[in-house]
């Protein structure tokens, strides 16, 4: 290896081990997009405050855009593909395509990561708590109503499926 060429940051996503000899301060998120071709996780603000770039890293919900490669070495990452994809959407994304609760879908990476991370821990959420785990995940078209209405149909269909 070259003098001064970054050592290999290794860590998984999506069940799948990764390598990746970059400056460690690199955002995950240009990881992500640009060199797995993961495209579920947006580019929104860049300031970790939209949430179109949200993941999960060990479980628990992340803005890629401002967690540097090297935060993530030897831990978990899951992405939007790694909850489901369109030949067998999870759960959650059946509830969002059910109940129709896009319109430009750019938040919709943000919104289904939070609902996951939300329902992976209170699996019967009110309306309150589903409105206050999204608050920080914004979506410029005005889906809220339906957006609501599909958390509640996702943990009812997680509840069912755990019967």
């Amino acid at each position: 290896m070259p003098s001064g060429a970054p050592s290999p940051i290794h860590f998984r996503v999506n069940n799948k081990a990764v390598s990746i000899s970059v400056d460690g301060r690199t955002p995950l998120l240009h990881i992500l997009r640009n060199d797995l071709a993961l495209n579920g996780p947006k580019y929104g603000c860049g300031l970790g405050e939209c949430g179109s770039c949200s993941v999960l890293v060990d479980g628990r919900l992340a803005r890629s855009c401002v967690v540097p490669l090297l935060a993530v070495a030897g831990r978990e990452v899951v992405t939007l593909e790694g909850l489901g994809d369109g030949k067998e959407p999870g759960p959650i994304q059946a509830a969002f395509i059910q109940e129709q609760a896009a319109q430009c879908g750019y938040c919709l990476n943000g919104m289904i990561v939070t609902a996951h991370a939300l329902l992976a821990s209170n699996p019967d959420p009110t309306d309150e708590q589903i409105a206050h785990a999204l608050r920080f995940t914004l979506c410029r078209c005005g889906t809220h109503v339906e957006i609501m209405r599909a958390v509640r149909t996702a943990a009812q269909l997680l509840r069912e499926t755990r019967r």
